[in-house]
């Protein structure tokens, strides 16, 4: 137990840590930081506590989907966008085009590192992943349509407030499915037990959140 809740709370804080490094690139993001970002710029309100408040009202939409939280669902809403929040206000701007690359791109590696651990340590998924299993339970649709359907929803909103929209956005989509899936064998904490136990109460990286 110590070692599963050290990993949570280490790997949510670096879920937010690399998200604030891809923002800090300025070459795109996920679509949820997308949607964040905008939500930034219209409110004055930073990134990061608007991860955070959007995380809560995602938490909502639970109720009716008849999805329960775990203590991995509340500490995500706690601690990814404040994580976010304290890096932005510490790392410098990042200039040149090959810096920025850098930047997005081990972002996006500490992304899916923190994924693994988060994911891992099979304390409940966050409020966006919740949202896609509490649809396809509910609606019966298959989990690749209710992802697509709310994140191409949420980066179009996003978009459309003025979030940032690029080849970051691309490399996110594309990278982070095969390092999350290379990184969560090796973090679960559950992968020495029978696989019918691990089956409970944890995620695959096929419905792991790219974004807070």
């Amino acid at each position: 137990m110590p070692r599963r809740v050290a990993q949570l709370l280490i790997g949510l804080f670096l879920y937010g840590a690399g998200c604030a490094l891809t923002v800090e690139a300025g070459l795109g993001v996920d679509p949820w930081t997308v949607f964040a970002q905008g939500l930034s710029l219209r409110t004055g309100i930073g990134i990061g506590w608007i991860t955070n408040i959007v995380g809560f009202f995602v938490l909502l939409l639970w109720i009716p989907l008849r999805q329960k939280p775990g203590i991995g669902t509340i500490a995500n809403i706690l601690l990814v966008g404040t994580s976010m929040q304290l890096v932005l206000a510490v790392v410098p701007p990042v200039d040149g085009i090959f810096a920025q690359l850098a930047t997005l791109l081990g972002g996006i590696l500490v992304v899916a590192v923190a994924s693994g651990l988060y994911i891992g340590a099979c304390f409940g998924p966050g409020p966006r992943d919740g949202l896609m299993t509490g649809l396809n339970s509910r609606l019966g649709w298959p989990i690749w349509l209710c992802r697509a359907l709310v994140e191409l929803t949420v980066l179009a909103v996003g978009w459309l407030l003025g979030g940032t929209v690029g080849i970051g956005t691309v490399l996110f989509a594309a990278l982070i499915g095969p390092l999350v899936h290379v990184a969560l064998p090796l973090l679960d904490t559950r992968r020495d037990a029978p696989a019918r136990d691990r089956s409970h109460g944890g995620q695959t990286a096929a419905t792991a959140e790219p974004a807070p």
